[in-house]
């Protein structure tokens, strides 16, 4: 049987008064990716603040490799090893590059062979080991995309939630996004990725979701779903 290494269930969320996420379940395989899609207002952001604890539900439950973390403030979901890179990056801008990283470091589990930490990050983003020493604010957009993922694998995450990468970023810079996107699910991290751009999604991902005014309107395997179905949700195909 298949691990879920993220699990929402039956989710009802509310900003206030306003109810935004009505009993909306899906889950996230163990080294998998989870493209989750949606038009604006759709409820995809709700849904990852949910999953990281910064917004508690009134109704259902989220759950880390069988571990049950709902209501959970967002420093104990990331120590059950979830990460969140937020859309629009958040990085400290007052802060240097090194400086990012070293407040998200976390020392990794006994059972992860792959340890993230300032070394292994430079490696992967080397524009960021040219720049450590510099403020954080002064980086173009394509730097500080990089710096939110590189800051967010220093917590050695299990789960690595990403809300809207390629938002903002050119083309190229967004293929290089994309290309970390699959290295690291190539190296076993499960991944929910949140895009407004469909195909870039569809290129990397094993199960797709799709949110509809805050409910789940359609979910599957990428390779199964309807284009009728992602044409009348997303306008897209």
């Amino acid at each position: 049987m298949a691990t879920e290494a993220l699990a929402l269930t039956g989710i009802d969320a509310y900003y206030g008064d306003s109810h935004v996420l009505y009993d909306v379940s899906f889950s996230l395989g163990e080294a998998k990716l989870l493209g989750l899609l949606g038009r604006n207002g759709a409820g995809k952001s709700t849904s990852m603040a949910v999953a990281m604890g910064i917004l508690p539900p009134r109704q259902g439950t989220v759950s880390v490799f069988g571990a049950d973390i709902t209501g959970k403030p967002p420093e104990a979901v990331a120590a059950q090893g979830v990460a969140l890179v937020p859309q629009g990056r958040r990085i400290f801008k007052s802060l240097s590059v090194a400086e990012n990283l070293l407040v998200a470091a976390r020392p990794p589990r006994k059972s992860q062979s792959n340890r993230w930490d300032f070394d292994r990050v430079y490696a992967a983003f080397p524009r960021l080991k040219e720049r450590q020493g510099q403020a954080a604010g002064l980086l173009s957009g394509g730097e500080q995309q990089m710096l939110a993922i590189g800051r967010a694998l220093m917590g050695n995450p299990r789960v690595l939630l990403m809300d809207e990468p390629s938002e903002g970023l050119a083309p190229q810079i967004v293929a290089e996004v994309m290309a970390t996107v699959k290295r690291l699910k190539g190296e076993g991290l499960s991944i929910i990725l949140v895009e407004q751009n469909a195909q870039l999604v569809f290129d990397v991902a094993d199960d797709i979701v799709v949110l509809n005014s805050g409910r789940v309107v359609v979910s599957g395997p990428a390779a199964t779903l309807s284009h009728t179905d992602l044409h009348q949700h997303l306008g897209v195909y």
